[in-house]
């Protein structure tokens, strides 16, 4: 399927049915009428697979207490054998309605009040919301910028770990914002270091399946057999087909006495934490949507390419992070802009709503988040509309 006709049989106007990105702009940003390239959602119908087995369901019309049935942990665990090279066994999966919830519930359960947690930044701002909201203490590591790229600094990740006596953490892969996809190399390093001193790790992988074609995506599951015995993996099917209202997420335990203690505490906070609707709609995904993806991997590749061919153009002076992995951009604009004129030139000149970059990481500020995941309409008349302004400031 070409992208024109992917566009024209999966594109859907979502404004005005209670969309968050569409229609929650008032409660984020000075206009609502803006055009929103913002939170990571999507433009996109489900795979019609999805669709089609909801409304099975629905046709069925009872919606009581449900198992998780084997041909569900058969698309799961095929998905991620076939998309990433993981092996998963059973037992390690637990569900929960969410992967912020899910890092919420393991720093709960593993970490105790003013237990330090360390995350790299930038990142995306619910992990500094979960370690601060849980009473802990947060530690950060920037990420070196590099030209157009991130590295970690290992240095500092490691001095941070031992000054602060950190007991988890927190890593992002993808990384979320800056597009980078860690190779086996640079986890083998993070997590050497975290096995040294004794820290658990959680890794949030929710955008596995957004990877740029050529690149391969390594999960935490499978760098090296020793790093499982303090390791959870979170994933979902939530980012990839734009479920997420469907509330369905899974964690990954590897150490049988973690699960145990996981188990003991869920107990107490979460009652049912498997959402029909969600595992409905991922098993179709995992059985049926690899093609739909993998059209959609092309959309979201060009139109981060019409983005960057427009912003070499016509912003010379700003710099567009390579994107590796999701389907966000990162684009630097502080030669252009201080962080006290963003949100009005922005917002009121360039009628654009996008994700600031102070909320990632303070020193971010000169940055933008942009989303991928739409026509590639919408993405020319949002470069074009802020090189106007930009160039005419």
């Amino acid at each position: 399927m070409s992208i024109e006709t992917f566009i024209k049989t999966y594109y859907v106007e979502r404004k005005g049915t209670g969309s968050v990105k569409w229609d929650g702009l008032k409660d984020k940003f000075s206009d609502e009428n803006l055009l929103p390239l913002w939170v990571a959602d999507m433009d996109f119908k489900v795979p019609v697979a999805v669709q089609e087995a909801l409304a099975k369901r629905v046709e069925h019309g009872v919606f009581g207490y449900s198992l998780v049935e084997d041909s569900y942990y058969k698309a799961f665990s095929q998905w991620q054998k076939n998309r990433h090279g993981i092996n998963i066994e059973k037992d390690w999966i637990r569900f929960t309605t969410g992967v912020v919830n899910s890092f919420n519930y393991l720093i709960q359960t593993f970490t105790e009040v003013n237990d330090s947690v360390i995350i790299l930044t930038p990142v995306y701002y619910p992990f500094f919301d979960a370690v601060k909201n849980n009473e802990r203490q947060l530690v950060t590591s920037s990420l070196k910028q590099e030209n157009e790229t991130y590295c970690i600094d290992f240095e500092d990740f490691e001095e941070k770990i031992i000054k602060n006596k950190v007991k988890l953490f927190l890593h992002c892969s993808p990384q979320n914002p800056v597009g980078r996809v860690w190779t086996r190399e640079e986890l083998t390093q993070l997590f050497d270091i975290c096995q040294r001193h004794q820290v658990k790790i959680i890794s949030d992988e929710i955008h596995q399946d957004f990877i740029q074609p050529g690149k391969k995506f390594t999960s935490a599951l499978s760098v090296d057999d020793s790093y499982l015995t303090e390791l959870f993996v979170l994933t979902s099917a939530s980012k990839t087909f734009n479920l997420a209202s469907l509330l369905h997420s899974h964690i990954l335990i590897p150490n049988e006495e973690h699960r145990v203690t996981y188990d003991k505490y869920t107990e107490k906070i979460i009652n049912n934490p498997v959402s029909l609707f969600g595992m409905l709609a991922t098993q179709a995904a995992y059985e049926e949507g690899e093609e739909w993806l993998d059209e959609l991997i092309q959309v979201v590749e060009h139109n981060y390419h019409l983005l960057k061919t427009e912003i070499s153009q016509s912003l010379p002076k700003a710099t567009l992070a390579k994107k590796e992995g999701t389907y966000l951009a990162w684009l630097d604009l502080s030669e252009y802009l201080s962080k006290e004129e963003m949100s009005t030139i922005l917002e009121k000149q360039a009628k654009i709503a996008i994700d600031y970059g102070e909320w990632f990481e303070e020193k971010s500020a000169g940055f933008i988040r942009i989303n991928l995941a739409t026509k590639p309409d919408n993405i020319k008349i949002a470069a074009k509309q802020l090189a106007k302004v930009l160039n005419n400031k």
